[in-house]
């Protein structure tokens, strides 16, 4: 579907060879694989550390022309800074993920449930400084941030209040296209398995019949399905795929 993005969290588990890579498949392999399948990928690793130039551009040779990368603003300039006094990480940041040239896709800043009302003004002053050039998504975990006055300021900077499953539900739109993330209760689902752990169809459908709707509001929709949301990404991804009338296939990847 034009202007639907979806896949998972991460692609790189020895846990899915034998349902969803096939055995035999060396590591080094798995982005290739995945590409065929998804057309997007949420890359979690960036969190933790920012991922050399090498392994960018192996990355930007194994996916087709149209694949897009979402990436995680490094925790350092989240959580332990909280947004304040790192320019310097943010802007080695940038320039490193750069090098995925046109496949940069939108840009997460998970901020941490600490973050609260008192430090928004944090976020719209880093808001205000990034590049223009990119998209980018603002998650929050704390519950008294979602309002009018975060909601404002989304728009103001035109960034997507990332939608999490997790937290209260809401449709507010702030920007051209909209961020859904997918996550699970970790106590209930083991995510390593390699098989689906609870049953999320009617969930899925439900979904499905959202970002429908989404479409009418923004441009693109971008959405990614968390290891412990089923237990199997992939099926979520592809169960998506197919409620928003396609199938899972080189031709129909989204």
């Amino acid at each position: 579907m034009n202007g639907v993005h979806v896949g998972t969290m991460g692609w790189s588990y020895g846990f899915w060879i034998g349902n969803f890579y096939h055995r035999g498949l060396r590591p080094s392999e798995f982005l290739a694989e995945y590409s065929k399948h998804f057309g997007t990928v949420e890359v979690n690793n960036t969190f933790y550390r920012v991922p050399s130039e090498s392994t960018l551009l192996k990355w930007k040779e194994q996916t087709p022309k149209d694949f897009l990368f979402s990436a995680k603003f490094p925790q350092v300039i989240t959580h332990r800074k909280m947004l304040k006094d790192c320019e310097p990480e943010t802007q080695f940041f940038i320039e490193r993920i750069s090098v995925l040239q046109e496949k940069v896709g939108p840009l997460l800043l998970q901020l941490p449930p600490v973050f609260g009302q008192k430090e928004a003004i944090l976020l719209g002053d880093f808001l205000t400084r990034l590049p223009k050039k990119f998209r980018y998504a603002v998650e929050v975990r704390n519950k008294k941030l979602l309002g009018d006055t975060l909601y404002s300021l989304l728009k103001e900077n035109r960034v997507a209040l990332a939608i999490n499953c997790l937290m209260p539900e809401t449709e507010q739109i702030t920007t051209d296209f909209t961020y859904i993330r997918w996550e699970g209760d970790r106590r209930k689902v083991n995510g390593t398995l390699g098989r689906v752990e609870v049953d999320k169809t009617d969930d899925i459908k439900e979904w499905a019949a959202k970002i429908s709707k989404f479409l009418a509001e923004t441009k693109e929709v971008f959405g990614y399905f968390s290891k412990y949301y089923s237990g199997h990404p992939p099926t979520d991804a592809g169960q998506l795929v197919k409620s928003l009338g396609f199938g899972l296939d080189n031709s129909s990847r989204v």
